[in-house]
């Protein structure tokens, strides 16, 4: 049984997941296939334009993801938020140590012509993407992996390299049989580490126990600064209007600069960067608003059905703003991603026979995905965005109406996204139904 967990997306996040060996079960024979790293003999620029194709696949998975997270998980007026990101990581992790049907079914899911390409993109986001831009004065970024197996089961050689040098994991030896509720401590005591105790478990109790046999984890955690910050003496109650009707008052920020700010018909998208650091990679929230204060869920469908919508709809010129206000919110939202994964047609890995490429063991093919937790956690106030959860090209713009002032007032429910704009790699993606709600 493989329990995937997840933490949180603003200020932290980690994913974890859990492989449970059931007592019943066939043992399956299985050759020893290696996953190497990809390499190629393809042009740096051809290269770049592979990778950017990846990252806008992948960022097409994750709206896909979170139309399907926002139908089946939210509650009422609850917010959301989680990292998309974070679990096809995981996903990778997991098609790296797969076979036959199962390993084509997760390629298929995550958009993926092969282990290789995964590998190499990945690879990409670990070296490249993920590394800490605060000692260069962008934002605080930790993206770690960890890997807990029992001691009895040796990694395949093959698999080991990819876990090692692609995803940089570390990797822990435990006894799982014996000592299944320390293990579980010790895990969510790495995700509390890894997230600067903005996620305190990610493991519920009584997940891991006497029949797991592997934990995969990831974590990662987000603190940028706004390039513009906000004035906190400027900040305002106002009012903010429910999906379900009625309203709340909630503090907004607002501003009389200039702002990233394009109209669509039907939407707004607003973007608001970070402070960056000396490097390439730049830093951006992105919200979108939708102009009826019930159209939301429309929206997020048409956002998942365009391929490359965000690339397509991004403010690239400042607007005057007749009237801009934004809400300040803190969201803290988990759930247990196996039956969104599963209504998409990802069922393979949740039983066991494909999993064979990770231990070098008559065991390996009565390895399954029991469950998938995702936790995340996101503060947007005045001075910037922290945030928690274990994504090139030039666009034009399609707007439709091109305004040399416009208005920006979130009064309503929206979207949100947290990029890097050097890449396009989503590191976020999330809702606010109701600013108040935690």
């Amino acid at each position: 049984m493989l329990v995937i967990s997840d933490c949180y997306i603003n200020s932290c996040k980690a994913f974890n997941f859990v492989i449970n060996l059931p007592v019943m079960g066939h043992s399956h024979s299985h050759s020893s296939h290696s996953h190497s790293h990809f390499h190629s003999s393809k042009s740096s620029d051809d290269q770049n334009m592979d990778m950017g194709e990846s990252i806008t696949t992948q960022t097409d998975v994750s709206f896909m993801l979170a139309k399907h997270v926002f139908s089946k998980e939210v509650k009422g007026d609850s917010n959301l938020v989680f990292s998309p990101l974070s679990i096809q990581i995981v996903l990778g992790l997991i098609a790296a140590g797969s076979k036959g049907p199962t390993k084509d079914q997760l390629l298929c899911f995550l958009k993926s012509k092969s282990i290789d390409e995964l590998n190499s993109l990945y690879s990409h986001f670990v070296s490249v993407v993920f590394v800490d831009g605060s000692p260069n004065g962008g934002p605080r970024l930790s993206v770690v992996n960890g890997v807990w197996i029992d001691q009895t089961l040796p990694f395949k050689p093959s698999y080991k390299k990819v876990v090692d040098k692609v995803y940089k994991a570390a990797s822990n030896s435990v006894d799982f049989q014996c000592k299944a509720a320390e293990v579980a401590n010790q895990v969510n005591q790495w995700a509390k580490m890894k997230t600067n105790n903005l996620i305190k478990e990610i493991l519920p109790h009584g997940t891991v126990n006497n029949m797991t046999r592997l934990i995969f984890a990831n974590a990662l955690y987000f603190k940028g600064v706004w390039n513009d910050k906000f004035n906190a003496s400027e900040t305002k109650d106002h009012k903010f209007h429910l999906l379900s009707g009625g309203s709340i008052k909630a503090p907004f920020m607002t501003s009389k600069n200039k702002q990233y700010a394009v109209a669509f018909d039907g939407f707004k998208v607003l973007g608001l960067h970070y402070k960056q650091g000396k490097d390439m990679r730049r830093f951006c929230m992105y919200l979108i608003l939708p102009d009826a204060r019930d159209e939301l869920p429309a929206l997020l469908d048409k956002i998942s059905s365009e391929p490359g919508f965000i690339d397509h709809h991004i403010p690239f010129e400042k607007a005057k703003m007749r009237k801009f206000l934004i809400p300040k919110f803190k969201t803290t939202f988990g759930f247990e991603a196996s039956k969104v994964l599963k209504g998409l047609g990802l069922t393979l890995p949740f039983s066991s026979g494909g999993l064979t490429e990770m231990v070098d063991s008559p065991l390996a093919g009565r390895l399954f995905v029991s469950q998938i937790f995702h936790k995340s956690f996101i503060e947007v106030n005045e001075e910037g965005t922290e945030a928690a959860a274990v994504t090139a090209s030039v666009i034009m713009t399609k707007s439709l109406i091109i305004e040399k002032e416009m208005e920006f007032v979130a009064d309503h429910p929206f979207l949100f996204l947290i990029r890097d704009e050097s890449t396009g790699a989503v590191f976020f993606i999330g809702s606010v139904l109701n600013p108040l709600a935690g």
